[in-house]
């Protein structure tokens, strides 16, 4: 610990000092008698924890949270006796930390997104957490080796799929890398393995060259007077492998394994250093990256090249400035202003406290911790593209994202009611992939909302929990609605309505059914899974003697009326297509609510066999859109058949969803259109018009 303290005296005051010493002291108490895996003291790994911070020039108080970090979650110390030993930040810094230790969950994959979900959460009101875990993970992964193979597969694994990522988001790339060479050790050890091999034997190849690259470069920057310094490295070996996996390419494909960095003081001094590097060595076309122009996601900056180096070889050089060299090792800690007392995530760079909000956003429309962690996952991985708003904003997306990834990276409203984009001032569809340079508008209607097939092509974090949280919830609105109209169309063959009736005997059939609201109980119903006619009748008898759950379809005096506009709750199947003026019948099906069939469809089966399961619908008045539905037209061999059915179809404004031709006996063609229509008099009236053709020889309604 004097250690320590001897190597935070060089930027802190000896009474934050104090301060951390008085923590140890505190901690070391809690952790009295327990020892970690490798036997020693536990107080060791706080204060390795700690120390790794203090590299990183934290703050006092995110120095005295690491060494208390477990103490809430492993000993019997609370968060009120931190709170009240070293302060209300302090605690809610711990706590952030800690595992929810106190819930039982189902498996150790849902414990284990839980205390994620929350650490990241806790992330957004203070980057502290994030950046006290981070430290945590990396000396516990550095500590690996006490811990059994199968333990260390797991954390290695999680080390790569999130720990690590986040590291690179929040652009601390030291750590980054730490991570993930640790977890490639214990994860993948024989692949790991074989690549250093390989590795080796470059190396020892090509040193000459690296040291041939290194003195030119120097040798042209003081022929032009450009003060800087010049490193040459091999990239590390998890960036090797994650290269050799992405692109299928075996070790020997893979060129650019050597890379060399500037360093230099100013912006314009980059770019003429990049001038030096392309008259010295060739270029590689499109291999050349502006982040300076273009920060990364996680506010990275330097300009990239891929050069063709000595004997053909292939090398990549950077260059950059010394204050973006310390943002890329260091990240957002880089911007962590201690002395100004500053706390909180106020000093945090623009990107990443997008970010931060972006979790949030993914928080509110997942289902669950499992589902938001899945997001997260999503978000971690931004090999990106950069495209502009119509006034020129940048806007930085993952690779293969879509415009509506874009609607949604401006405002989650705005890709919640998209209809259309333009880029470059052509109008595109929905599922287009952007490409950097794209200049994208897109257009908004109020009553437009999000629909389930954009979940098959989005590929941020944002848009997909924005996406299933809006349908989530839309499901929700409707099934309420749906389930209130069943169960008042119940209701009132018993001479009452839902309004009617005592609020405490609704309470206690709530209580009984362990349903928690009314609303709940409107969702079950409306979604199939419990009858109304079962319902209304417990509602107003109350007696379990009077009611007979398996007459539940004996009583249906009153209609359903389908206007069309129900939703997501009410879907026409597939197999007969029903249309306003057919007779038809409904099925509740659990977890998706109606379904109406044709009243003579096959597939419906014997409706008293399913008495249980049957609901009386009937079309309303008017009801409202267009409704699928397939006819058949056979038409004799004759050039342009096709046109001339389809014309006849738009003109009584009708459109075409879906054509299947096939011939029949090289004489005529059958012609299976899917159509849109309003009504069964609309149909009639196309298939009149159809008949008359002199090309169609016959035309049915399929299925008959």
């Amino acid at each position: 610990m004097s250690d320590l303290c001897a190597d935070l005296s060089t930027y802190l005051p000896p009474e934050q000092i104090s301060e951390i010493y008085r923590a140890y002291l505190f901690g070391a108490e809690a952790h009295d008698g327990q020892t970690r895996k490798s036997g020693e003291p536990y107080i060791y790994h706080p204060v390795a924890v700690a120390r790794i911070l203090g590299e990183m020039r934290m703050d006092y108080q995110c120095l005295i949270a690491a060494i208390l970090h477990d103490v809430i979650e492993d000993t019997g110390v609370t968060k009120e006796q931190v709170a009240d030993a070293f302060g209300p930040q302090v605690a809610e810094l711990v706590d952030g930390v800690s595992k929810l230790s106190q819930i039982q969950f189902e498996s150790r994959a849902e414990a284990q997104a839980a205390s994620l979900q929350k650490m990241l959460l806790a992330m957004t009101r203070d980057i502290r957490v994030i950046l006290i875990k981070l430290a945590d993970r990396l000396h516990n992964m550095r500590t690996l080796d006490a811990m059994k193979p199968e333990a260390c597969r797991r954390i290695s694994r999680e080390t790569l799929e999130i720990f690590a990522p986040i590291a690179n988001r929040l652009g601390i790339d030291r750590m980054r890398v730490e991570l993930e060479e640790l977890g490639f050790l214990h994860y993948w050890p024989w692949r790991r393995g074989i690549i250093q091999r390989a590795l080796r034997k470059t190396c020892g190849a090509r040193l000459e060259m690296v040291s041939t690259v290194e003195t030119e470069l120097r040798r042209a920057m003081l022929q032009e007077d450009l003060a800087g310094e010049v490193e040459g490295r091999r990239k590390h070996l998890y960036g090797i492998y994650c290269k050799m996996r992405e692109k299928h390419r075996a070790f020997s494909e893979v060129v650019d394994v050597f890379g060399f960095r500037v360093t230099v003081d100013r912006i314009d001094t980059c770019y003429r250093v990049l001038g030096l590097a392309h008259n010295l060595y060739k270029p590689v076309p499109g291999r050349f990256k502006d982040y300076i122009a273009i920060p990364k996601a996680n506010g990275y900056q330097s300009l990239h090249s891929v050069l063709v180096g000595p004997q053909g070889i292939h090398i990549e050089i950077q260059i950059r400035t010394h204050e973006m060299q310390r943002m890329a090792e260091s990240g957002i800690a880089a911007h962590w202003m201690y002395k100004t007392g500053e706390q909180g995530t106020s000093n945090t760079p623009a990107l990443a406290a997008e970010w931060l909000q972006n979790l949030l956003v993914m928080q509110r429309g997942a289902g669950d911790s499992v589902e938001f962690l899945e997001h997260v996952k999503v978000d971690l991985f931004p090999d990106e593209v950069y495209v502009f708003t119509p006034k020129g904003r940048i806007m930085t997306l993952k690779r293969g994202a879509t415009v509506i990834d874009f609607a949604y990276a401006i405002h989650s409203d705005v890709g919640n009611s998209c209809v259309a984009a333009r880029i470059d001032r052509q109008m595109v569809s929905l599922d287009t992939m952007l490409r950097s340079g794209q200049t994208v508008e897109i257009f908004t209607s109020p009553g437009k909302q999000p629909n389930a097939a954009w979940l098959n092509f989005v590929v941020t974090g944002k848009a997909r929990a924005s996406i299933r949280g809006y349908l989530k919830n839309l499901k929700q609105r409707e099934a309420i609605e749906l389930g209130r109209r069943l169960l008042a169309n119940e209701l009132a063959p018993l001479g009452v309505t839902l309004e009617q009736i005592d609020p405490l005997r609704v309470a206690a059939y709530l209580e009984d059914a362990n349903q928690s609201s009314l609303d709940d109980l409107l969702v079950e119903i409306g979604l199939g899974n419990r009858l109304a006619a079962f319902v209304a009748r417990r509602l107003v008898v109350m007696e379990e003697d009077e009611i007979n759950p398996e007459r539940g379809g004996d009583v249906h005096p009153h209609r359903l009326a389908i206007r069309g506009t129900e939703g997501i709750v009410v879907s026409f199947a597939r197999c007969c297509r029903p249309i306003p003026g057919d007779p038809i019948a409904a099925l509740f099906s659990p977890g998706r609510g109606i379904v109406v069939h044709r009243i003579e469809c096959r597939n419906l089966g014997s409706l008293e066999s399913r008495r249980d399961t049957r609901l009386e619908v009937e079309w309303a008045d008017e009801p409202d859109g267009e409704y699928p539905t397939e006819i058949r037209v056979e038409v004799g061999n004759r050039r342009g058949a096709l046109a001339v059915v389809a014309n006849a179809i738009s003109d009584l404004g009708s459109n075409i969803e879906n054509v299947f031709t096939r011939e029949k006996d090289g004489m005529t063609t059958a012609l299976d259109l899917m159509i849109l229509v309003r009504s069964r008099v609309h149909l009639a009236r196309i298939m009149r018009r159809v008949r008359q053709l002199p090309v169609v020889l016959r035309i049915t309604r399929v299925p008959r």
